[in-house]
């Protein structure tokens, strides 16, 4: 598994549009997961392309980077008929980030009946911890319709 574009890596989630499957913003900054299983979603994004004006990784796509995983380990984890939407996400920028390639890790902390919470870590090329975040999904009962 690579990314999403042609939507590939979203046929597992629950009522997926496959018509904006071409319109992720995971796709636009650069996003590739690499590893997917409910107890661990890797992923990685390229700094080049998601700069703030000051030349360092834009902590938007930070926040970008971590809903995308984070949300993506509670949908595996909300089950096949069931969909998880982001409630709320944390991020917390330790270290600038310049050049190369940032990764996520997401694992669950709290899987609930109606809410499952994540902590996503980001570290740069040296292993060193960018950003953490905690990504809070309600679990809803049914897929939203498209």
């Amino acid at each position: 598994m690579t990314n999403h574009q042609g939507g590939e890596a979203l046929q597992p989630f629950a009522g997926v549009d496959p018509t904006v499957a071409d319109q992720q913003l995971n796709d636009k900054i650069g996003m590739e997961i690499i590893e997917l299983t409910p107890e661990r979603v890797v992923g990685t994004m390229p700094v080049k392309g998601n700069l703030q004006p000051y030349g360092l990784l834009h902590g938007g796509a930070n926040a970008v980077l971590a809903e995308a995983l984070g949300s993506t380990v509670a949908a595996l984890n909300a089950g096949p008929d069931r969909a998880a939407v982001g409630l709320e996400l944390s991020c917390t920028h330790h270290r600038g980030v310049r050049s190369g390639i940032v990764t996520g890790v997401a694992t669950p902390l709290h899987v609930g009946r109606s809410t499952i919470t994540a902590e996503i870590v980001l570290t740069d090329e040296q292993d060193r911890r960018t950003c953490t975040a905690r990504l809070t999904c309600a679990v809803l009962g049914a897929a939203p319709t498209p």
